[in-house]
């Protein structure tokens, strides 16, 4: 008996909340798409691959290599915190718009929500490339 309860109760919750979807206050956004399409987080990315590997190439000590690392690090950082605010404000504005009561990234996220991501790619003028298929 306890054993179909463990199956059973899991099934019925995911029913209940695939049930719901349509009309839930939870918006999803896709953080891993956003960034393949932005070309302003691409760009930051590419220099910081850049950066490093000029810091890796040059003939200077390792003491000193490894503390321009970490001011690298700290630059880009700070510049990450800012992309990331900026994605957190698109997706409030789509929040509110929408009005939906909470938003998480898709990431984790089997089912269920609102996804609310072509919508922040907008706020942020994100042309969509093409995505992969999931499960391919």
């Amino acid at each position: 008996m306890k054993r179909h309860r463990r199956i059973l109760f899991p099934l019925c919750l995911a029913g209940i909340v695939a049930g719901c979807a349509p009309h839930s206050p939870i918006g999803l956004v896709d953080v891993q798409r956003i960034v393949v399409n932005w070309p302003e987080y691409q760009g930051y990315q590419n220099q910081m691959l850049r950066d490093e590997r000029s810091i890796s190439s040059r003939r200077e000590s390792t003491a000193r290599k490894a503390r321009e690392a970490v001011d690298l690090q700290r630059k880009y950082s700070k510049i990450t915190d800012q992309l990331s605010a900026q994605i957190r404000s698109a997706a409030g504005q789509v929040a509110a718009a929408h009005q939906l009561k909470l938003v998480l990234t898709r990431e984790g996220i089997g089912y269920g929500g609102v996804d609310i991501t072509r919508d922040v790619e907008k706020a942020l003028n994100i042309t969509e490339k093409s995505s992969p298929t999931p499960g391919t």
